[in-house]
């Protein structure tokens, strides 16, 4: 499941950290105004701190360099609700 996150550039770190405390990120991708990729991010679990300075680094200069941007977000995790089936029921063998 991707979802897309349009932000100018002076939002571009606040917006990121924003999604990743919500969880289960997968991979961010960056992109200018053009749609062209400048940067794709993967995460996993076990990936914060100081493994992520090199990509802290360069999301933060992506932001000095961009007017505005988009962020395209990976989830793991569940489908929706809409995706379950009910069971179906036999009401003929009620007599």
């Amino acid at each position: 499941m991707a979802e897309e996150h349009r932000v100018p550039g002076e939002n571009l770190v606040r917006k990121i950290k924003e999604i990743i405390r919500e969880g289960n990120v997968r991979r961010l991708t960056i992109r200018n105004e053009d749609g062209k990729e400048l940067i794709e991010v993967p995460l996993s679990i076990g990936v914060v701190g100081t493994l992520m300075l090199p990509a802290w680094a360069a999301i933060g200069a992506i932001a000095a360099l961009v007017t505005n941007c988009s962020i395209v977000v990976e989830r793991d995790g569940a489908e929706g609700e809409g995706d379950r089936h009910p069971v179906p029921t036999d009401s003929e063998d009620s007599e």
